[in-house]
């Protein structure tokens, strides 16, 4: 079996990443010349349809954001993470990323108060804990959440979605 061969640069970034978002440990099978199953072509496809241009900066935040599955991030931690991972960004450019992503549809934003916004991977409707004094979000499972009797939006208005935040504390 020949190994494919991969730029430096598509190879380089999955090894020095956290835990659990390691790249595939075959090189991805080409077919009539084009790469498939590598993580890196697929995130660069998937902004690609939702109209964003696969920069260096969006497809490293982007494979640090989904390469781990759900999850809840500030803009904060996921700077953190790219510099732990070395990816030369600044913390203006995530905020913005994550903006673009969230415009895009890839992501949801969570506004916990004026001062704290999460970003959910997972886009499926659902709600969200939120325990005080950790600053951590995490989903509620199942549809353990009914919302009923919404008010009537304003002439010209609809209701595009609604997010409900438990916030949680330790007993003392």
């Amino acid at each position: 079996m020949s190994e494919q061969v991969h730029s430096r640069r598509e190879t380089d970034l999955p090894a020095r990443l956290q835990e659990g978002s390691r790249a595939p440990a075959q090189a991805p099978a080409t077919v009539q010349g084009e790469r498939r199953g590598c993580p890196f072509h697929e995130l660069r496809e998937k902004l690609r349809r939702v109209g964003l241009r696969p920069t260096r900066q969006r497809v490293s935040l982007g494979w640090l954001l989904f390469a781990k599955g759900d999850r809840h991030v500030s803009a904060e931690m996921l700077y953190e993470e790219a510099t732990r991972a070395r990816v030369p960004v600044s913390l203006a450019t995530v905020y913005n990323t994550l903006h673009q992503f969230t415009q895009a549809g890839l992501l949801r934003e969570l506004a916990v108060d004026g001062s704290k916004t999460y970003f959910d991977t997972n886009l499926s409707d659902h709600h969200h804990f939120f325990v005080e004094g950790e600053d951590k979000m995490m989903d509620i499972p199942g549809p353990s959440i009914t919302v009923g009797d919404l008010p009537t939006p304003p002439e010209g208005m609809e209701i595009a979605r609604v997010d409900v935040v438990v916030r949680l504390r330790r007993k003392d």
